[in-house]
Formats: C-alpha cells, structure tokens, sequence
C-alpha cells in the first residue's frame, strides 16, 4: 500500500468523527443555553472532533478492527459528552 492509500485511508477512519464533530458543533447552541466562557464554533469542533478520534482509536484498539457499531456508538456518546461540557464551560 502506497502512502496516498495510506492517506486515504486514515481520512476515511477518521471521516465519522468529522462530521459527528461538526454537526454537533452547529446543533450544540441550540440545545445549550449560551454561556460567556462557551469556546467558538471551530474550537468545538476541533474538541469533538479529537474527543470522537480517540474513541475510534480505542475502538480499533478494543476490538481489533474498525467499524464496530459500539466504536460508532462510543463515538457519539464521547463527542456529545465534550460538546456538553464545552458548553457548560468545563464547569
């Protein structure tokens, strides 16, 4: 396998984490009241987004392969999670 496949690869691995990140960036202010020390959109996403990426990680880790539903539910549960203690400002 060449190094662009090796890119490939690892852009498709961490792909879920992308989107879960962004799109919890963008929902997150609806559903959490607006907080003075709440970081910007960008720095939820990115805080997602790693958050979400080492739950993958784990999840191949853990199981030895990628695409397991639990992987994918711990994904959500991680990211979800850090978007709402983003938002509470890491009260």
């Amino acid at each position: 396998m060449g190094p662009l496949d090796q890119i490939y690869h690892l852009a498709n691995f961490l792909a879920p984490s992308f989107a879960v990140a962004v799109a919890l960036a963008l929902v997150g202010p609806l559903f959490i009241k607006n907080s003075s020390v709440a970081p910007g959109f960008t720095a939820q996403a990115a805080i997602n987004f790693v958050a979400g990426a080492a739950a993958l990680v784990f999840g191949l880790w853990f199981f030895g392969r990628d695409g397991k539903m639990a992987s994918y539910a711990a994904l959500l549960v991680v990211a979800a999670t850090s978007q709402w203690a983003g938002g509470r400002g890491w009260r």
